[in-house]
């Protein structure tokens, strides 16, 4: 799979990037402005591939559409301190070579989104976990994160020993406020006596909390310090920090976005691992991709809840499947969402 990694921002890396995939196996049709079709592209959100999590969740939906669709697309890494600019610009050079559809991974490429599409009409654009920018061919695929969020609630508090539990964010946006909100509500509602420790790692604009470990380990050992033995966190790469104070302590962690059981480099600290709060991106980036190939691209918003297994809590930790009083109970809170006999707060 060709990829670029850190493609330059100022778009002298619309001849870079020509360059780049020039000797990667691409042909020389870039150099006079002409496009091929060439499948589909991704731009990484903060953290890129490798993050156990968002990003690579992202990643998995391209592999199966280019193994289905025998073709190489593109995935992109984010660059240091970019701006909007950097992204409108990549995106436009994606579309100019001839990908499609171009999918931004994040709700930071809603404005560089909105831009791009309005100069590509014939390129249909991807939009994960933003809605507040749309357009003929624009896609945003939103997930209800509060109702996953709600059942990781449930399963903190009948996993809970001390009655303490935790909350990390990566960075207090209203996206990650959402994962809030469900966690706190599910905990509530199962027992409004437990205690709810809650940090945000960073204040947005500064986006480390989606990206730097170490922060993520700081403010877990805090709240482990305080008695919690579940932590849940919303924090991009910097929940691997979560995940590693919580097994160096021997407590639950509960993963996010893809199921962080399974993730080969998180193995030394799987056994901790509850359970994750899974958003179905590789599907929602799947379909995507299989319409435009179709030649009936999708448009609009298309949203992923629990009534559609867009949102779901994994299973693959033995020990979460013994714990059949919390397994009931997780799926108990599962149909009454789905029937409407529980509404899931998107705001805490």
């Amino acid at each position: 799979m060709r990829r670029v990694t850190k493609l330059a921002a100022a778009v002298t890396a619309t001849a870079a990037l020509a360059l780049t995939t020039a000797a990667c196996g691409g042909t020389s049709t870039e150099s006079s402005g002409e496009s091929e079709d060439k499948g589909a592209a991704i731009a990484y959100d903060v953290g890129g591939r490798g993050d156990q999590s968002f990003n690579d969740a992202a990643y998995a939906g391209l592999s199966k559409a280019e193994k289905e669709f025998g073709w190489d697309g593109e995935d992109i890494e984010p660059s240091d301190g970019e701006s909007d600019a950097d992204k409108a610009s990549r995106l436009n050079e994606l579309a100019r070579l001839g990908y499609n559809p171009v999918i931004g991974v994040g709700f930071a490429y809603a404005g560089p989104i909105e831009e791009a599409a309005k100069k590509n009409p014939d390129v249909t654009f991807g939009l994960i976990d933003d809605e507040t920018v749309t357009g003929d061919n624009i896609v945003n695929m939103v997930f209800s994160e509060e109702q996953g969020s709600y059942l990781a609630g449930v399963a903190a508090a009948h996993a809970t020993e001390t009655d303490v539990v935790g909350f990390v964010g990566g960075v207090e946006v209203p996206l990650i406020k959402k994962f809030e909100a469900g966690f706190v509500q599910g905990v509530q509602d199962t027992d409004p006596d437990i205690e709810i420790k809650r940090q945000y790692l960073t204040q947005p604009p500064n986006m480390d909390g989606f990206s730097k470990p170490d922060l993520g380990k700081e403010a877990a050992r805090g709240q482990l310090d305080a008695d919690a033995d579940v932590i849940y966190h919303a924090a991009g790469l910097a929940g691997q920090g979560v995940i590693e104070a919580a097994a160096d302590r021997d407590r639950w962690v509960i993963g996010v976005d893809s199921d962080q059981y399974e993730q080969k480099t998180l193995a030394p600290y799987k056994d901790n691992i509850l359970t994750s709060m899974t958003k179905d991106v590789p599907d929602a980036v799947y379909n995507l991709i299989k319409s435009v190939e179709e030649d009936d691209p999708q448009s609009g918003v298309i949203r992923y809840n629990l009534e559609a297994d867009g949102v779901a809590l994994s299973d693959s930790n033995p020990a979460y499947q013994e714990m059949t009083e919390l397994t009931e109970a997780v799926k108990q809170a599962k149909a009454d969402i789905v029937a409407g006999k529980i509404e899931v707060s998107p705001t805490p």
